[in-house]
């Protein structure tokens, strides 16, 4: 970590998951909790999920809820939203209405799908892929897939991988209308709010059209995917396009000229290139910092290699710079999908038969709206060895406490919402001032709106 800053949350996790110990560092407690029994590592292969489960005596469950209770009663710890992924917990620091310091506190619930995983078949696994996130989890599918392919040397028919493209590009449209839609209401500006998921909702009756479902489509396997694309479907595809773009550029246009919103985005947020650079951040969040990463262009996978775009970037690094890229990348998408659909090639959709190879290794990338998000597998006989995940927003989350110090406590919500974790605008925070001591939980959309009412 002295020498590479991003590796350090991987440095923690594997040794609290792996028992792999790193020289020179102070290995506390980071991924499991505080209660869980020293040197049960539950990632190693001499851990059954079964073994794992009996840890969790009645008398330590017992425990973990008393000091949960304890301190709730004196501060509040939060969020904890059913919706979510995981809550997360983050202490703001303040002096006066100025962020001084930051910590923050996450894997809650660490669900421990990628160890469930090694105990099913190749094609069942994509199905629990998707559930890794609410919002992209064909991402997770898709590389997925691509992971057990390269193992395993499958080719994946031309047509197939159009079809993952035009998937991946409809989550991307989905995705970055509902983060725009909530960023508009922390802002205040529900008019903007209600036009995005207005805007996004004819996309995701579009994905249904095209999958079957509105989320979690289930159409990936290794080796393809399960549903085709017929000529109807494309040319109703298209239209719909055209309409979602027409709608999305004129209500844009006005939306971020709006003046509390330029106020409010605009030199709140700063993420400095060097250490976005240094921290490997990807997605909209280092693309908002001048970085031009994509995984879709710098190492093309699926039919990204069969088209032209151009990759959003903006230079400014604050909220209005990771706004304006997502602005920008819904239009390339509509483009992307256009291509797409124009160039959808014939023949099949899936490979009819592969063998497995134990021991093989394969690494599947792919660039979801939050960034890139890579898995890694090693196969076994009848399902994969090991299974290792990164998301995005694992490798985005070091850079919001840079990006909040030295802010007003009312552009917390915002900045935090910037990089797109996943956690709703309800969040609670612990606030402590520095001068008095006193501790209090303010819900953070409270002291957003306090701000708004303050620039109009």
């Amino acid at each position: 970590v002295n020498l590479v800053k991003a590796v350090d949350w991987y440095e923690r996790e594997a040794h609290d998951l792996m028992g792999i110990k790193f020289a020179g560092r102070n290995q506390y407690r980071f991924v499991l909790p505080d209660d869980w029994p020293t040197d049960v590592y539950p990632l190693r292969k001499d851990y059954a999920i079964q073994d794992l489960m009996k840890l969790y005596t009645p008398k330590v469950i017992e425990r973990a809820k008393e000091v949960e209770a304890e301190a709730v009663t004196i501060i509040p710890i939060g969020p904890y939203h059913p919706a979510l992924h995981e809550p997360e917990y983050f202490e703001l620091y303040v002096r006066g209405e100025k962020i001084v310091d930051v910590r923050y506190v996450g894997f809650m619930v660490h669900r421990g799908i990628e160890k469930l995983g090694e105990s099913m078949k190749y094609n069942q696994v994509p199905f629990l892929a998707e559930r890794i996130c609410g919002i992209c989890g064909f991402v997770h599918s898709t590389s997925y897939c691509q992971a057990v392919e390269q193992a395993l040397q499958i080719d994946v028919p031309e047509r197939a991988q159009y079809i993952r493209s035009i998937v991946l590009e409809l989550e991307r449209l989905h995705s970055h209308l509902l983060w725009l839609g909530v960023a508009f209401h922390l802002l205040g500006y529900d008019t903007g709010f209600m036009h995005s998921w207005r805007i996004r909702e004819q996309v995701m009756i579009l994905a249904e059209l095209l999958t079957g479902s509105r989320k979690t489509y289930g159409i990936n396997i290794v080796g393809g995917v399960r549903r085709d694309i017929d000529e109807d479907k494309i040319r109703k595809s298209l239209e719909v396009l055209k309409n979602v773009e027409k709608e999305f550029k004129t209500f844009i246009d006005i939306a971020v000229s709006v003046p509390q919103v330029k106020a409010r985005l605009k030199g709140t947020g700063i993420l400095p290139k060097s250490e976005a650079h240094a921290l490997s951040l990807v997605g909209p969040t280092v693309r908002g910092s001048g970085i031009p990463r994509d995984i879709r262009k710098d190492y093309p996978y699926a039919a990204y290699r069969y088209i032209h775009f151009d990759v959003a970037v903006q230079d400014e690094c604050d909220n209005m710079a990771r706004a304006l890229v997502r602005i920008d990348e819904i239009f390339e998408s509509i483009d992307i999908l256009r291509q797409l659909l124009d160039k959808l090639p014939k023949g099949a959709i899936a490979v009819e038969s592969w063998d497995p190879e134990p021991h093989r290794i394969g690494i599947g990338s792919v660039e979801a709206p939050r960034g890139e998000v890579i898995h890694m597998v090693i196969t076994g006989i009848y399902s994969p060895y090991r299974w290792r995940v990164r998301a995005p927003t694992y490798q985005n989350l070091p850079a919001v406490p840079i990006m909040l110090r030295e802010i007003e406590l009312a552009d917390a919500p915002i900045t935090i919402a910037s990089i797109d974790p996943c956690f709703s605008c309800t969040d609670r925070a612990l606030i402590i001032n520095i001068k008095t001591g006193k501790i209090e939980g303010v819900p953070l959309y409270v002291l957003s709106r306090k701000k708004l009412e303050a620039v109009r």
